[in-house]
């Protein structure tokens, strides 16, 4: 716990709900400056040293608070992390100043390969140790906490030791670092897996999630014709991933969690995209007023 107290100056998200930023969406934000929470962008897009996406990015941040997401430091990889990577990453986060930084419990390189996915890794004692090492070194690097997202997959490892959110308890645990909790990753897994999203939310260290992120995803079949959900980012987020996100918001309390909806595919008009986003923070207020009203009762 000391160490995450060492990692706790930042600047504040509001508890309310924001959008991943797109330059699809770059000049109608600033000539119109939305009634939106946050934007959250991907540290990778950002890592050159000027340009248009810069220039955006750099207006857009004096009028709103940002979060980074990032989706290449390969966390959950066996190689030794990537410090240019991660020198880019420290000068990204100079420079913006997000409220939240998060990355993915997940690998994507190996050696001088660069994959487009979000690798599953196996839960066990020796992916631990090494997580938990990349973590420490991110943090200290950075000089401050990272949030740490659970992911979408798709298969089992044999070799897993530990239950999913075991895992991420104990990683959270010996690192400090926060958790970003995406609720679609949730549905999805526990799909595919053929877990309980109930018994899944009820042993999630809640107290430790900072951040949610929602998003839609794609329903297919597999060869033996049970559902499979690929985490596709490329529509609305759907009603049962709503519902458990209505769960959520109730266990986590009175506070409501900043919360993100991710559309990266497909990428909407502005108006559906924050027609997301007041749906997220109805939901919210919703369960805010729902928590004060049984205090009261109570």
């Amino acid at each position: 716990m000391a160490r995450a107290q060492a990692f706790s100056d930042r600047t504040a998200i509001p508890a309310r709900a924001g959008v991943g930023l797109k330059a699809e969406h770059y000049q109608h934000i600033l000539d119109h400056t939305p009634n939106i929470g946050f934007f959250e962008v991907h540290a990778e897009n950002y890592m050159g040293a000027g340009g248009p996406p810069h220039r955006y990015l750099t207006q857009i941040r004096e009028l709103y608070p940002l979060s980074l997401h990032g989706v290449g430091l390969s966390i959950g990889g066996t190689m030794p992390l990537d410090n240019e990577h991660l020198k880019r990453l420290s000068s990204l986060i100079a420079r913006y100043q997000p409220g939240l930084f998060s990355e993915h419990l997940a690998w994507s390189t190996h050696e001088s390969r660069f994959f487009n996915d979000l690798l599953p890794t196996p839960y066990t004692n020796e992916t631990l140790s090494r997580v938990v090492e990349h973590i420490d070194q991110v943090q200290t690097v950075l000089g401050r906490q990272m949030l740490l997202e659970n992911p979408s997959t798709y298969v089992w490892f044999e070799e897993s030791t530990w239950s999913e959110t075991d895992f991420i308890t104990e990683i959270a645990r010996r690192t400090g670092c926060g958790l970003l909790l995406d609720v679609n990753n949730v549905y999805v897994a526990c799909t595919n897996q053929q877990w309980g999203t109930t018994a899944y939310i009820d042993s999630f260290p809640l107290r430790s999630v900072q951040e949610i992120h929602l998003a839609g995803h794609t329903r297919q079949v597999d060869d033996k014709g049970r559902p499979l959900l690929i985490d596709s980012h490329d529509k609305g987020v759907d009603e049962l991933v709503w519902n458990l996100f209505r769960d959520v918001m109730k266990r986590i309390g009175p506070t409501p969690t900043p919360t993100l909806i991710e559309w990266d595919a497909n990428i909407p008009t502005w108006s559906e995209l924050q027609a997301e986003a007041r749906m997220a923070e109805m939901l919210m207020d919703l369960s805010h007023a729902e928590e004060r009203s049984y205090g009261a009762v109570g």
